[in-house]
């Protein structure tokens, strides 16, 4: 496991796999709507780019990242 996915889990409680390869839907999109800091985000983002490659999925997380950066300013 690699050190940003480790402190993106301790920071969330979840790693990138858990939010990304739950066993069904309606976790996997409570584990994209969880996400609260771009540093998660990020790790989520390459973990999918370096397993999954699912564009579906890659477009939500752009769409939280955007929902986020709304959120600082």
């Amino acid at each position: 496991m690699s050190n940003s996915s480790e402190q993106s889990t301790v920071s969330s409680g979840l790693s990138p796999e858990q939010r990304l390869e739950p066993p069904n839907t309606g976790l996997l999109n409570a584990g994209i709507v969880t996400i609260n800091d771009m540093e998660t985000l990020r790790a989520c983002v390459a973990y999918e780019n370096a397993n999954l490659k699912r564009v579906q999925i890659l477009r939500r997380l752009e769409h939280r990242a955007n929902e986020i950066r709304a959120e600082e300013d």
